[in-house]
């Protein structure tokens, strides 16, 4: 039915054959075609990517064939595709757009429909309201499409594998030959997704040693709940990177715009410190000077960084949608959220977990100590902080209730502390006088609350935690 095709925070996700079946793939690909029409770019080229998931080289042909039957030219990728390689084809190829088949980091059950416009980064609000506006006029009969092997006969589809160019674009990004000229390691959890190959292609060839784990795929995601790069869902790589005496854990999730952290010791680096450690890297290693855009549920770091080197720190709603226009608006060096995407000047207007995966491995070389001590450094010039997350799952009939319960009669203290500013742009958040903050919101893919909190004390994180429930009443 086309009145459960909504977009989320990036891009539309649904169940398997529940909501995400190929009639709703060609509905959804019907509306973007008629998008470009409207847009000013009818014909194209636009390319399709797809992950690793449960039939996705499928969906991705049926967006195809429907695409071609509204004469769009497109490119269809060969092989399953990083997200970012997406975006990066989009910008040199000066195509109208991407699609990219993916639940990113959702459970295995689950797949998606990313679109992304000219510019390669995720789409605002505007241009996916035109798409789901033209969702509930499109009846199956209404539905364009020509057979893939019609539509590659006739020239209108095209495969290609862009992994190649995605590579070399990162290889003139960060210093390879340095990185693989030193003795070391790096274990490089691909999760099962479109990430696998890439970054050990990229360090091969020297005395860097990369050992992939996860890297076949298997839609299934065996071992794990998601393909997520957070520490619940990395015990694997945990253990694996003390075993082998490497020099930290990357791992990317399902569709590769997300990155994942692990020190020489096997300790989960949550995602806010690494924002912080990149924001290091860019501004002190690498010299660079712009602004940092993150969204609000990002770190406290971030803000004490801005003012120690002198850029500004501009906040945005949560998702890549607001992040990315914000940079390239404000030409940021730097932008990232709570969920480990993170973007940079220079590069796409888009997260690219494995971009920062390298960037936090050249960090940690040109400062030529190990990960747990640069997060020590960190510390020195930023103070230390506590951050943790919880989501959950709730009664879909209860949404109106938890907003009108959060909005009402908010409290002007938490544990004692004063509220100094309460938030309601994107979710409910209470920072507190000694920037302390709690928050929070509706997740824009899943039935599931988010309760998240930063925090300059340990023994304040669960207490913060249990008080936003308590808010929520869930």
């Amino acid at each position: 039915m086309t009145h459960s095709i909504r977009f989320g925070t990036d891009g539309w996700r649904a169940v398997i054959a529940e909501d995400y079946t190929f009639e709703n793939v060609r509905r959804v690909s019907q509306a973007t075609a008629e998008y470009l029409a409207v847009s000013g770019t009818p014909t194209g080229p636009v390319i399709i990517g797809y992950d690793t998931r449960f039939g996705s080289e499928y969906f991705a042909e049926a967006a195809a064939e429907v695409l071609a039957g509204n004469g769009v030219r497109t490119v269809l990728t060969s092989v399953a595709t990083p997200t970012p390689a997406v975006s990066l084809a989009v910008i040199e190829r000066r195509l109208a757009g991407g699609i990219v088949i993916t639940a990113s980091h959702n459970p295995g059950r689950w797949n998606g429909f990313k679109y992304k416009p000219d510019y390669g980064g995720s789409a605002p609000p505007e241009v996916i309201s035109q798409i789901e506006g033209r969702l509930p006029g499109l009846s199956a009969d209404s539905l364009k499409s020509l057979p893939i092997a019609e539509a590659e006969q006739q020239g209108i589809v095209e495969r290609a594998d862009v992994g190649p160019a995605y590579r070399e674009r990162l290889a003139s990004l960060v210093d390879l030959d340095g990185l693989r000229s030193r003795e070391g390691s790096v274990v490089f959890d691909a999760m099962y997704g479109a990430g696998a190959g890439h970054l050990p292609a990229l360090l091969e060839g020297g005395n860097f040693r990369v050992q992939q784990i996860n890297g076949e795929r298997n839609p299934a995601f065996p071992g794990i709940h998601a393909p997520e790069p957070i520490g619940p869902n990395l015990a694997k790589l945990q253990r694996a990177v003390p075993e082998a005496g490497a020099s930290l854990g990357i791992a990317t999730d399902g569709d590769a715009d997300r990155v994942g952290i692990v020190d020489e010791s096997g300790t989960f680096i949550n995602q806010l410190q690494v924002y912080a450690l990149l924001a290091l890297y860019v501004l002190e290693v690498r010299g660079e000077r712009g602004p940092l855009v993150k969204t609000l549920s990002q770190s406290y770091m971030v803000d004490k960084l801005g003012e120690l080197y002198g850029v500004p720190v501009y906040e945005t709603s949560v998702g890549f949608k607001y992040v990315g226009p914000k940079m390239m608006k404000v030409d940021a060096v730097l932008g990232g959220e709570e969920s480990g995407g993170f973007g940079f000047r220079g590069h796409i207007p888009e997260r690219d977990g494995t971009l920062a995966g390298l960037y936090i491995l050249d960090l940690a070389t040109q400062l030529q100590r190990p990960l747990s001590k640069v997060i020590e450094y960190l510390e020195e010039k930023v103070g230390r902080y506590h951050y943790n997350r919880v989501d959950l799952t709730f009664d879909e009939t209860r949404r109106q209730e938890i907003r009108e319960r959060l909005l009402t009669d908010p409290p002007s203290s938490i544990l004692g502390t004063s509220v100094a500013r309460f938030q309601t742009e994107d979710g409910y958040k209470y920072v507190l006088e000694d920037g302390t903050w709690l928050l929070i919101r509706f997740s824009g893919t899943e039935p599931v609350l988010r309760v998240y909190t930063e925090t300059d004390s340990e023994s304040k994180v669960q207490p913060m935690l249990q008080k936003g429930r308590e808010l929520a009443g869930v």
